[in-house]
Formats: structure tokens, C-alpha cells, sequence
């Protein structure tokens, strides 16, 4: 059985609807979906609370003028329509949707169709997100932009813990703990994943020698190479190459069947 086929048939063993499932655990997303006319006929937990309800079935077939003041409605409807006469999405719009006070505030939203069986447009589904939520959640990282991307840059030169702190205009201890905290690692542990994923790229792009491999990625011997790519990836670097290039070989061999399959008779 292709690959093709076997998802066909994974897909099939699923319960309709079991991915919606996931948007009742992502944090600070509230996601919707309505019919042809508007008729709201899914809603996450976040979203059914944020639209005064306790439970998704008492919001069942309520339409936004119901819901929400007669300017904002009437914004959200039209972007409905286009949706659904266009069978198009629209992305990241910034609008007005009233915040967990009532109060409005600047969301970004994104709307997609949804397709019967038929392959006609029968509604509308999409996500809300607060602007205001996702720039306090970037903003840790968008401080220490500059030196993530020095260290994106510069991963084979030494670590330089007392450079990188005064790009981020922080003492050395400040810009240690900041960096723990955004990042989830140390500046050094951050600075080998940066290694071992070029190293990656050159074992699955090139036919050096494993111990060219680590000196072109940064690390000084061998050994040292060794151990933190076993200790990233779970597997010796000879392994990784291997598999690598077996999986390539497989879908190679995958997409050749695929377009043999389409071509005419």
C-alpha cells in the first residue's frame, strides 16, 4: 500500500471531527465554525465563554447579532460572506473582537471554508487570537532577537557569554537568567543544537567524512561531536546519516509512483 492510500484508510478509522479536539487546549486561541447563514454550530470552550455561554450547546444555532454589538456583527458577517462565496480563506486580519471584559481590543483572525462531501462551500470556521496576548508572548524573544540570530550566525565561534549579554544591554547574570527563561536552555546548550543541526545538513547533503562533518559544524574533535549529537538526536550521527538517506531514497521512489500514477493512459 502507497502512502497515499494508507492515509486514505488511517483517515477513515477516524471519529468525524476528532481534530476540533485540539483547539480546546490551545491557550489563548478561540476557535468557531458556522454554517451558510451564519448560524455558529462549533465553538471552542474559550470561545463558548468569551460569547456569555456555559455549555456549546446552548450557543448552537445563535448568529453573531445575537452575540456582539450591531457594527462588529455586521464586519464579521461580511467577511463570512466573502469567505464563502469566494471558497477562499482569509488570513490574519486584525479587527476588533470584544476582549474578556466585553471590552473591544485588537484580535487577529483567520477564517477558512468548510466543504461538504460534495465539494461545495456549507460554512465558515476559524480562530481568534489577541494581539495584545501574542505580542507579550513574542516580546521575551524579540529581546534577545539580536543575539539568537548572532548565534544562529556565529555557531562555530567560541561562545562569548560577556559579548552576548552586552548586545542584550544586561549584565552577564541577567542576560544568563533572561536567556534560561525565554529559551528553555542555557546559552551554550543553544549554541550546540545550532551546531548539530548543520551538522545534520551535512550529513544528509554531503558525503564528508563524520569528522569533517564536525569540525565544518563548529565542534573541535570528534568525541565532543559524538556526544552531543548522540544526546540531541537519540542516535550516533553514522546512524542518523543512514536513515536519512534511506527515507529519502522511499520518498523518491513514493513521488515517482505518484506522478505515474497521474499521468494519462
Amino acid at each position: 500500500m502507497d502512502a497515499i492510500s494508507y492515509r486514505q484508510s488511517w483517515q477513515q478509522q477516524l471519529p468525524p471531527g476528532q481534530f476540533r479536539h485540539l483547539f480546546d487546549h490551545l491557550p489563548g486561541t478561540l476557535f468557531f465554525a458556522k454554517d451558510r447563514e451564519g448560524r455558529l454550530m462549533a465553538g471552542n470552550p474559550a470561545f463558548v465563554s468569551r460569547c456569555g455561554f456555559r455549555t456549546e450547546d446552548q450557543m448552537i444555532g445563535v448568529t453573531d447579532e445575537r452575540i456582539f454589538p450591531p457594527r462588529l456583527a455586521a464586519k464579521y458577517r461580511r467577511d463570512d460572506e466573502k469567505v464563502i462565496e469566494s471558497g477562499r480563506p482569509m488570513l490574519g486580519m486584525v479587527e476588533l473582537f470584544p476582549n474578556s471584559e466585553g471590552r473591544p481590543e485588537w484580535y487577529v483572525t483567520d477564517k477558512l471554508p468548510l466543504f461538504s462531501l460534495g465539494g461545495k462551500v456549507c460554512g465558515v470556521c476559524g480562530t481568534v487570537r489577541s494581539l495584545e496576548a501574542q505580542r507579550a508572548a513574542i516580546l521575551p524573544y524579540l529581546e534577545l532577537a539580536n543575539v539568537a540570530e548572532h548565534l544562529k550566525q556565529h555557531f562555530r565561534e567560541k561562545l562569548d557569554v560577556p559579548k552576548l549579554a552586552a548586545m542584550a544591554g544586561l549584565s552577564i547574570r541577567q542576560f544568563e537568567r533572561k536567556f534560561r527563561t525565554t529559551f528553555q536552555t542555557t546559552p551554550r546548550e543553544y549554541l550546540m543544537r545550532m551546531r548539530v543541526i548543520e551538522a545534520c545538513e551535512l550529513l544528509g547533503r554531503t558525503n564528508l567524512p563524520v569528522t569533517e562533518v564536525a569540525l565544518e559544524a563548529g565542534f573541535y574533535d570528534h568525541s565532543d561531536f559524538a556526544r552531543h549529537f548522540r544526546r540531541q538526536m537519540g542516535q550516533s550521527a553514522t546512524t542518523y546519516r543512514r536513515e536519512r538517506r534511506r527515507n529519502a531514497a522511499a520518498d523518491r521512489l513514493a513521488e515517482s509512483q505518484i506522478i505515474g500514477l497521474n499521468q494519462p493512459k
